[in-house]
């Protein structure tokens, strides 16, 4: 397993490398928007409130960080791993825990690919991989916001587009890990199937960071 890990963590460090660099340079003091911003610098959703400030290059390397490595994606990991081990999916890697541990690396891998590659690639065109949450809107609307930035992402000037970075990323991740998959999942079938789950799987975090807030608001209240 940690050679499994090692093996995804090393290339993924290196595209991420100039962004690392780029992280040590201090960010420019931010003053008041009516101040600083000239007119169609930035824009706004219809139902975002706060101006959009363009992500730098250690808000990247966070964003990174936080989705491959962080508390929810770890745990994700981990039910997922176990639930292929309880099925023994793939039959190869057996229904113990030495399964479950390629199985939860052979995870790790398509998540810190994809993320790596999304992040960097999508710095060249200023393609932003963060999820911006509404509020105040019906909940209707909200539930479209959340499929909707699913395909779509903020560019430098504010206004969304295709996310090509995640269109090269999830695809990307899923068709390389062929080469060290199980011979029964190794297949152009099975890369599809985990492609369709990998933006299933940005849905469902998108609706996590969009609801997950309110309901905790409401919890306390």
């Amino acid at each position: 397993m940690l050679r499994i890990l090692a093996r995804s963590l090393i290339p993924c460090l290196i595209l991420l490398a100039p962004m690392l660099g780029r992280a040590q340079t201090p960010e420019p003091q931010k003053t008041h928007p009516e101040d600083s911003v000239s007119p169609g610098s930035i824009t706004r959703s219809p139902l975002e409130k706060s101006p959009y400030e363009p992500i730098t290059g250690k808000q990247r390397v966070e964003w990174f960080f936080i989705h491959t490595v962080g508390p929810k994606s770890l745990m994700l990991g981990t039910v997922t791993a176990a639930f292929g081990t309880a099925q023994n999916k793939p039959v190869e890697y057996g229904p113990h825990w030495e399964g479950f541990g390629k199985r939860y690396g052979m995870r790790f891998t398509g998540v810190a690919t994809g993320n790596a590659v999304e992040a960097s690639l999508g710095s060249l065109w200023g393609e932003d991989p963060r999820y911006f949450r509404t509020s105040g809107q019906r909940v209707p609307r909200r539930i479209g916001n959340v499929i909707v930035k699913t395909f779509l992402a903020r560019r430098r000037d504010g206004h969304f587009a295709p996310a090509y970075a995640r269109f090269v990323g999830i695809p990307g991740n899923n068709f390389l890990a062929n080469t060290w998959r199980a011979d029964s999942e190794a297949n152009v079938s099975s890369a599809l199937i985990r492609t369709l789950i990998g933006f299933a799987g940005r849905m469902a975090d998108n609706a996590w960071q969009e609801f997950s807030p309110s309901l905790l608001h409401r919890r306390r209240r």
